[in-house]
């Protein structure tokens, strides 16, 4: 509601060419604090880019819509002991953050610290400690925060054209955009549908995957398989789509009944004693084709995975062969393969398209977070060739649009975030940190004796905690152990990780995910660890010789 606000105000704004003070607002709180991660007892997507937000505060003003709320002084922030716990013993009882009763709330979550602005690696809160970001929120932010090169080229955007209908006009920015993804992918995908969160993004692939067999005659395919621990998106189609069962579970009488589940690909629970990665690909993809036989190979429209599966999971990549496998299934039975790579791919895991890694090409393959960095919400559905070359056979086009497809601020944006990328040979730096992130993850958490597994690739690295090592039995999820180490990493060591819960399966299961940006260096990478091993002690109550 807020993005639909906000770009309604924007139309406004085009109307009348002198109203250049709304932009000056937006290019000055880029410049301060881009992106914000808001997170929830269910770790939903990001709800508020500060930029937004900024922009709708304005225009209020412009039109004297409302009467903004006066700036907070320094005696209505809360102060810092107010923000969070008091660091008492670690018990693991799933207690609440204190909140104070005699502030306002000036947070949707009192819990949450007020940020005064972001800049390069750090959150700066109007109170205590700069916080290192050493997760990107939820692996959004990717060269760090308040850069003013990006600031100033969607102040120009907004300036020359801050909005137009993709169904009336083309701007120069989102052709350019479009043709450079395309060409990023070698020319294996044809045709880029621009957006603005990765939720629409899934959902226009499901949809195209639907339409493209209607063109093709295959009106019965309309089935999707999609894997368990997984996580695709909060929209109705999406989340149908996804495996992740706590944020499944209150709206599953409304989630579509053609959406089928097959076990995730994870060996650190699923692999047997001794089993090779060939014989454990051959029992994984023959889940994948037993579920083919039982719905009918010809009802199944797509498969949709994750190459390395983020939130759900936390960083777990797919076994060599796995990928080519599920391909090879997809193409012997005419179904198209989706890939998901909103959180793993745009550079993530050192390669800027993670199938790249794999040398498996999708069908259909949807990108967000990375895209833009957090400096505008940007997504895209990048089309492969059969698709593209059927819709053209057929006359046809895709049946969906939406208000603010093909953005031009959005375009311009994440263009000049991807030219930073690859200007600086971030991806390269990306791997060898990656590398070094990974090494010292091993060494500093590897014989803890609730860690039961580290995974990752690149710049996106998971840690799983147990109840038992040997094991690998999970903690009771009422205790939320993963949550107790990102309080620990705020409250002490001043260090922002994502935590979630599920990897275990039926819910069950704690992981945190590391996540810098991509142009953080190693003396960072090490401090980074540092704190993070802290917190984790500190929530378990271990101590180090």
């Amino acid at each position: 509601m807020l993005l639909r606000a906000i770009m309604v105000c924007t139309l406004f704004f085009v109307l009348d060419k002198n109203r250049f003070d709304c932009v000056c607002s937006v290019f000055t709180v880029i410049n301060r604090h881009t992106y914000l991660h808001i997170p929830s007892p269910h770790h939903k997507p990001p709800l508020l880019l500060s930029s937004l937000f900024q922009t709708a505060l304005k225009m209020g003003q412009l039109f004297s819509l409302s009467k903004p709320p006066a700036p907070p002084s320094p005696k209505t922030t809360l102060e810092e002991d107010e923000e969070v716990e008091e660091a008492d013993p670690p018990t693991f009882t799933n207690t609440e953050p204190k909140k104070s009763s005699s502030s306002p709330s000036l947070s949707p979550d009192d819990s949450l610290p007020i940020l005064a602005k972001a800049k390069g690696h750090y959150y700066h809160p109007l109170s205590g400690p700069r916080i290192l970001d050493a997760c990107g929120g939820a692996g959004v932010s990717c060269i760090g925060h308040g850069r003013e090169d990006v600031a100033r080229i969607a102040y120009a955007q907004m300036k020359t054209c801050a909005y137009a209908s993709h169904a009336h006009f083309q701007t120069t920015a989102a052709p350019k955009l479009s043709a450079w993804l395309v060409d990023s992918t070698g020319g294996h995908m044809r045709k880029v549908y621009l957006l603005c969160s990765g939720s629409e993004a899934v959902e226009a692939a499901l949809k195209l995957s639907r339409e493209y067999f209607l063109w093709a005659g295959e009106p019965r395919r309309v089935n999707v398989i999609a894997r368990w621990e997984s996580y695709h998106g909060t929209t109705l189609g999406s989340l149908a789509a996804s495996g992740h069962v706590v944020r499944r579970e209150p709206f599953e009488p409304m989630l579509a009944p053609v959406f089928h589940k097959i076990p995730a690909c994870n060996p650190y629970r699923q692999r047997l004693a001794g089993e090779s990665d060939a014989e454990f690909v051959v029992r994984k993809t023959a889940e994948l084709e037993d579920v083919f036989q039982r719905l009918g190979p010809d009802t199944v429209a797509a498969v949709i995975l994750e190459p390395v599966v983020g939130a759900a999971l936390g960083c777990a990549p797919a076994v060599p062969g796995y990928l080519q496998a599920v391909k090879a299934i997809c193409e012997e039975h005419g179904a198209l393969l989706i890939f998901d790579e909103v959180m793993c791919g745009m550079g993530r895991t050192g390669t800027l398209h993670a199938w790249q890694q794999e040398a498996v090409v999708p069908d259909l393959q949807t990108i967000a977070k990375g895209f833009a960095g957090g400096y505008q919400p940007a997504s895209a559905l990048l089309v492969g060739a059969k698709v593209v070359e059927a819709m053209e056979h057929a006359g046809k086009t895709f049946t969906h649009g939406q208000t603010y497809q093909d953005h031009p601020v959005v375009a311009a944006t994440a263009l000049k975030l991807q030219e930073i990328i690859q200007g600086g040979n971030l991806l390269g730096n990306v791997q060898v940190q990656g590398q070094l992130l990974e090494r010292l993850l091993r060494a500093k958490l590897g014989g803890h004796p609730n860690v039961g597994d580290i995974r990752g690739r690149g710049l996106f690295w998971g840690v799983e905690f147990v109840r038992d090592k040997a094991t690998k039995e999970p903690f009771d999820p009422g205790l939320q152990v993963a949550q107790q180490v990102y309080r620990a990493a705020m409250r002490d060591f001043k260090v922002l990780v994502y935590h979630g819960q599920g990897c275990a399966g039926d819910g069950k299961g704690d992981h945190i995910m590391i996540m810098p940006a991509y142009n953080v260096g190693s003396r960072l990478v090490v401090d980074m660890v540092q704190r993070v091993a802290g917190a984790v002690d500190a929530a378990f109550g271990t101590k180090r010789c």
